[in-house]
């Protein structure tokens, strides 16, 4: 059975989580799942002070003592991941966001591989989509494998209309989100990922040190030797544009240490 976990950024139990609550029923019919609707405003979350301990020491160091470690345990356990917001001010809900924040640690240190992401977001106007486009590149940086998602835009009560359009959305949605999750685990990643975890790691070897939670996290998962974050079969090009990404990278972290009096 697969285990789907979706954390919702509204206390109003309504459009939002009514949206929700149709995504994961659609999912219940596709096969054997077991759905759970989160709701953020339920549980106590601090606002991140920008201390740095969770870069530097590890996250265990945070100050804040809440419900944090309660809800990432939720991720851990889920096969699938769900964020799910009201278009609030042009930009997710305050608390998504603070919960978002609480995760920077995993953008330092991605974790959610082998993991099925998608998001829905609800607005009454317009500029959700750019929402949307945050949370999955989020998402994507957490290390999910990430299914596009999507925006309503209606208000409360929603007509008929609304409702069978966003039914229809959903319905498509959450076949996308039942095949990503049902296929394979950990796909071969796309070029840009690659790039981006050739030259992140590059710059991080040679700027850290055993001193820091980022760079020991890299040494002991054996990061800065493998191809990727996981096992996975590259292909001639995509090893060569690897190499070379690592290459020009070398050149300008050297470069920007020379001009801050360091070496590497």
């Amino acid at each position: 059975m697969k285990k789907v976990t979706a954390f919702v950024g509204s206390a109003h139990k309504k459009i939002t989580h009514a949206a929700v609550r149709r995504f994961l029923d659609d999912l219940r019919t596709l096969g054997d799942v077991e759905t759970e609707i989160v709701t953020l405003s339920d549980h106590r979350l601090g606002i991140c002070r920008g201390c740095r301990l969770c870069f530097e020491r590890g996250e265990e160091a945070c100050p804040l003592k809440d419900d944090r470690d309660a809800l990432f345990a939720k991720i851990e356990s889920s096969d699938g991941v769900v964020f799910a917001t009201p278009n609030y001010s042009f930009q997710a809900s305050g608390l998504l966001k603070v919960f978002l924040d609480r995760l920077g640690f995993v953008f330092h240190r991605p974790r959610y591989f082998g993991k099925t992401f998608t998001s829905i977001v609800t607005q009454g106007i317009y500029g959700g989509s750019r929402i949307v486009k945050y949370l999955d590149f989020a998402a994507a940086g957490l290390g999910f494998n990430t299914v596009k998602g999507t925006c309503f835009t209606a208000f409360d009560p929603m007509t008929e209309k609304e409702k069978r359009k966003r039914d229809r959305i959903l319905a498509g949605q959450s076949r996308r989100f039942y095949e990503r999750m049902m296929g394979p685990a950990y796909p071969v990643p796309t070029l840009i990922k690659l790039v981006g975890f050739r030259m992140g790691r590059t710059s991080m070897k040679l700027e850290l040190d055993d001193n820091h939670c980022d760079y020991r996290h890299y040494r002991d998962k054996g990061w800065f030797e493998s191809d990727y974050f996981y096992p996975t079969r590259l292909g001639p090009f995509k090893k060569a544009s690897g190499r070379l990404a690592e290459s020009i990278q070398a050149r300008r972290t050297r470069k920007r240490l020379r001009e801050f009096g360091k070496s590497a």
